[in-house]
């Protein structure tokens, strides 16, 4: 990440990060994360798998399912859209 940021991008593409770390590195990596954003007031394209990250770290998400957009909001627009439940969840899952 340090290597990209010396060039001054203006976007900065981040393919799962937190692949392989424990929690407390991810939470750590996390708040990088955040930190260079606001320093270098930088875009960030995530690509993660990690709820966690993606719902404490993301202004916008784009959710895709097989390669089809299915839902595109803030974090609570994301949580609570159908759609994604759904692809994520299953067609069955009781969310009340």
């Amino acid at each position: 990440i340090v290597r990209a940021l010396a060039t001054g991008p203006k976007l900065l593409l981040l393919d799962e990060p937190a692949a392989g770390m424990n929690p407390q590195e991810t939470k750590d990596l996390m708040s990088f994360i955040q930190k260079i954003q606001d320093d270098f007031n930088l875009t960030i394209l995530l690509i993660e798998h990690d709820m966690k990250v993606v719902m404490g770290i993301c202004r916008r998400i784009l959710v895709m399912d097989y390669g089809v957009t299915i839902a595109e909001g803030n974090p609570v627009e994301i949580q609570n859209n159908p759609e994604v439940i759904k692809a994520y969840l299953g067609v069955d899952a009781n969310y009340a």
